[in-house]
């Protein structure tokens, strides 16, 4: 049983239809790349998955269990973890503290299943490889360690299924490989992930599967070697080929 089953998700605002009939399936620690040009839908699928927007018909079911209308935070209590592309840190917290905040905002059989939690914020840090910052302000950080702070936290909470909302969006080419490197630790350790991106290296690199959306609609779904080969891909972004 797939982990994640999206079958016939449409959305709309008023006459405009953002996603049309969505349909796929993830398997439990697989990562799946979600790529497509500015406007294809990526965010507003991301915001129906979590429980932000309300689709007009199809289904969504998270270990076959019927999510549909679930409110967000029924869905994270389920397994469901987001980072959303703008940070999510506080700024004028130390990354110790903003480790903390995430924890407790977990439900008390929650936190009982991680354990002490001092351990589990150091290993947060430790994760992120900002361990020598835990003292210091959130705000002292880059925003490519920022990333990695909000990734890790988010990780640590028990969740299964994590959707990554652009995890490299303005961070240089050092923190990538970085932020690389925690989601392949995290399928190693069983967990599954869905990733906006438009770096097409990086997906390359973590994803198993791509799915392509254009004007809301899948387009293409494979193997990244696959997709980066096909022409489709080539004429999404860049128009159609000249030599035809």
């Amino acid at each position: 049983m797939p982990i994640l089953s999206v079958s016939g998700l449409s959305f709309s605002i008023g006459d405009h239809q953002i996603l049309k009939n969505i349909s796929f399936d993830v398997d439990e620690g697989e990562v799946i790349g979600l790529i497509g040009p500015n406007g294809s839908g990526k965010t507003t699928l991301f915001n129906v998955l979590s429980g932000f927007l309300k689709p007009i018909s199809g289904t969504v079911h998270l270990r076959g269990k019927d999510i549909t209308r679930a409110i967000p935070s029924k869905r994270a209590q389920m397994g469901i973890g987001r980072v959303f592309q703008n940070f999510g840190i506080f700024r004028e917290m130390t990354l110790e503290e903003n480790v903390l905040v995430a924890l407790e905002s977990l439900s008390k059989d929650q936190r009982g299943e991680l354990g002490d939690l001092k351990e589990v914020v150091k290993g947060t840090l430790e994760m992120a490889g900002l361990t020598q910052f835990a003292k210091q302000k959130a705000g002292s950080l880059s925003g490519g360690q920022m990333r990695l702070l909000e990734m890790s936290r988010t990780f640590k909470t028990g969740k299964d299924l994590f959707l990554l909302d652009e995890p490299t969006a303005g961070v240089s080419p050092k923190m990538t490989h970085q932020i690389s490197d925690l989601i392949t630790g995290l399928k190693k350790s069983g967990k599954t992930a869905l990733v906006i991106e438009h770096d097409l290296p990086f997906i390359g690199k973590i994803c198993d599967k791509v799915i392509v959306l254009d004007v809301g609609e899948i387009v293409l779904h494979g193997k990244p070697s696959e997709v980066q080969k096909s022409k489709e891909l080539q004429e999404i972004y860049f128009g159609a080929d000249p030599t035809t």
